[in-house]
């Protein structure tokens, strides 16, 4: 059985990853283990401690030890499930963040961020609205990001929450509600990039509001997971992104962010 290790810093939306695995079904196996979150703020320098190589490897091997006696290697694809604790480092270090990752791990790995511009790629999609959480410093940063991967933001929309814990208290009407608000006319898709946020249970009902694709930091993080251990199963119930099978991977030497 394909397993897809998952490391989420701290506590907020971890509950987003079982309602995925019950929406997927029994296989691939989803498993998360929280890094240190030595603070929880949305500010430049606790996001770049959180994403730290120290941190990130020490969640690898918190999933090695919780790996059942079978699994070699731990897992087939290890994913940094954390958006800002990506793209605050700029997309060449995040780069480097993830070649540690890789590794340290032993196997594919990928970040949030990086999941964000491979998903806008497969969707074809360049114009986008971001709905962020952060404070607006923090989310300009992701906007640079996206630049980066030739992905511009025809609106940016911040609700200016400082910690995750407070994210992922948002319900679902509050989930709906700021999507809708972030949305943009000349958006292709709306991004909600906080993979502390609350949105595995409403995808659909998020599309379907909006009526164009939703792409959302937990769900992203799973669909690169996936696309990285090789699973080429389209899926409902998990928003469009899903519906197809995702690409083949680029070569070897492709930057890690490279639309696929």
């Amino acid at each position: 059985m394909q397993s897809i290790g998952f490391l989420y810093p701290g506590y907020s939306a971890e509950d987003d990853y079982p309602t995925a695995q019950r929406l997927l079904g029994d296989s691939p196996r989803l498993r998360l283990v929280h890094t240190e979150m030595r603070e929880d703020a949305h500010r430049v320098d606790a996001l770049l401690d959180i994403g730290s190589d120290d941190v990130l490897a020490a969640g690898v091997r918190d999933l090695a030890d919780s790996a059942g006696p079978a699994e070699e290697p731990a897992c087939d694809a290890v994913i940094w499930a954390c958006t800002s604790g990506s793209f605050v480092f700029g997309w060449d270090g995040a780069s480097e963040q993830v070649a540690a990752l890789q590794e340290v791990a032993g196997a594919p790995a990928s970040s949030t961020s990086f999941a964000f511009t491979d998903a806008c790629g497969r969707l074809g999609v360049s114009r986008v609205a971001v709905a962020a959480t952060y404070p607006a410093d923090v989310a300009e940063r992701f906007v640079t990001f996206l630049a980066t991967a030739g992905i511009s933001v025809v609106q940016l929309s911040t609700l200016g929450i400082v910690t995750a814990a407070e994210v992922g208290t948002l319900g679902r009407d509050r989930v709906l509600e700021v999507a809708a608000a972030g949305d943009h006319p000349d958006a292709e898709a709306v991004l909600l990039p906080d993979t502390a946020l609350h949105t595995m249970a409403w995808l659909d009902e998020l599309e379907q509001r909006l009526g164009k694709p939703v792409l959302t930091a937990n769900q992203v993080s799973i669909w690169q997971g996936l696309r990285l251990a090789g699973d080429r199963t389209a899926r409902t119930g998990l928003g469009r992104l899903f519906t197809e099978p995702p690409a083949e991977l680029p070569p070897a030497d492709s930057s890690p962010g490279n639309p696929a």
